[in-house]
């Protein structure tokens, strides 16, 4: 069994869904050496998140960013967490559903996605610093 770890910085990105599925593979070239095996991405902050889903057509993830600032609105009066602005805590809550980790099997040195699926990083905040990712490759 083989195990690679390499932790990332991402540039800043701007709210919103963004496909991160190439800085993952150029990040994490002892992937080949996988043949069967897993990937694991970890993202260190609780205001952003990541998730697998369309990576052809960019507006289902405009539409990702639409729906969950409907599903998740800014200034409710019952958000006791605001003093870092009123995307804060929204960006906590969108946090949670998504999650801060996926996981992908690995087959013969590459991601088992299906065709049309992609790792997004997905923003929350207005004015986000960059992200730290934790990438875990293992197998044989």
């Amino acid at each position: 069994m083989k195990f690679f770890q390499k932790e990332i910085q991402l540039k800043p990105f701007k709210r919103g869904f963004h496909l991160i599925t190439d800085s993952i593979l150029v990040a994490i070239p002892e992937m080949t050496q996988i043949n069967i095996g897993q990937l694991q991405v970890f993202i260190k902050h609780t205001s952003a998140s990541l998730t697998i889903n369309e990576n052809a057509d960019f507006t289902v993830r405009q539409d990702f960013e639409s729906h969950f600032n409907i599903m998740v609105p800014e200034n409710q009066p019952y958000y006791k967490h605001n003093f870092e602005g009123s995307d804060d805590m929204p960006a906590h809550i969108k946090s949670s559903l998504l999650g801060a980790s996926i996981q992908i099997p690995i087959t013969n040195g590459k991601l088992n996605l299906g065709i049309w699926q992609g790792i997004y990083l997905c923003e929350h905040r207005d004015y986000a610093s960059s992200r730290s990712i934790v990438i875990t490759v293992f197998g044989n």
